[in-house]
């Protein structure tokens, strides 16, 4: 009988080991799970820190970077405007020189103008008929004032003079006798220079009456002073000129100048002789 017991209590004995091998090797991979599983957990959970940390940084950079673009807008900005200003700046500097280029140029236009009409030539207007054939009733003349400046008048000249001095009017006339001549004039309108026939081919081709001999009638002569002219109208009978004590000679001080250019009309247009 004991050696049955003993037999059992063997048998039971290798039963039972197994057994406790079993629940060991449970517990063992029980708690290798228990370890895989906490792993795990901490993986996931550093995953899950990182993650976190990465979207932290993500949004202080994207932060970052807004502010940083903020503050390159402001910089820009500021140069915008400091280049508006640095380029309104010569705009202005240069419409003050332009306005000032402007009236320097009006001035010297102005100038330039007034010395070209009172010392170079001007422009003048026929006004009347006491020189047909030679200029009429509305021509624009150009008068050269600079050739009288260096020199004296010539005889057969047409010239603009003052009146007896009046500078409210000017008259156009033909320069016949020259200073220190002698002039006089017959019936038929024949001119003479210190008893010499003048050869005229200018003046209008109708007879002459006898009235307009004016001061020169009764075989009258002029004796003409050292700066006086003598002038006459080619429309010897329709002519307010030196026959008429109304302008009477010409003063040289009172010759304005020269005619020597017949601007308008256009179909007229040419020298004057």
């Amino acid at each position: 009988m004991s050696e049955i017991l003993e037999n059992d209590n063997n048998a039971a004995e290798k039963d039972s080991k197994p057994v406790e091998n079993d629940k060991l090797e449970k517990n063992e991979a029980d708690e290798s799970n228990k370890k895989t599983a906490e792993e795990k957990s901490n993986e996931s959970d550093s995953s899950d820190n990182s993650n976190v940390d990465e979207s932290s940084d993500e949004k202080s950079d994207k932060e970052s970077k807004k502010e940083k673009k903020k503050k390159e807008k402001k910089k820009n900005k500021e140069k915008d405007d400091k280049k508006s200003k640095e380029e309104r700046k010569p705009e202005d500097v240069n419409i003050v020189k332009d306005l000032l280029w402007l009236v320097v140029y009006i001035g010297m236009v102005i100038l330039i103008c007034f010395l070209i009409i009172k010392f170079v030539g001007c422009r003048s207007r026929v006004d009347g008929s006491s020189m047909n054939p030679t200029l009429t009733d509305g021509d624009n003349l150009w008068v050269d004032k600079l050739s009288y400046t260096f020199g004296d008048p010539k005889r057969f000249d047409v010239v603009i003079f003052y009146p007896n001095g009046n500078e409210n009017v000017t008259y156009v006339k033909r320069i016949i006798g020259l200073p220190g001549e002698t002039v006089t004039m017959d019936h038929d309108g024949k001119i003479y220079i210190n008893g010499q026939l003048l050869n005229e081919n200018y003046a209008l081709d109708e007879p002459f009456i006898i009235s307009n001999l004016g001061i020169l009638s009764g075989e009258n002569e002029i004796v003409l002073g050292e700066d006086e002219y003598f002038v006459l109208g080619d429309n010897r009978n329709n002519s307010m000129d030196s026959r008429r004590s109304d302008p009477g000679n010409v003063k040289r001080d009172y010759i304005i100048g020269k005619v020597v250019l017949r601007i308008y009309p256009l179909s007229k247009f040419g020298f004057i002789d």
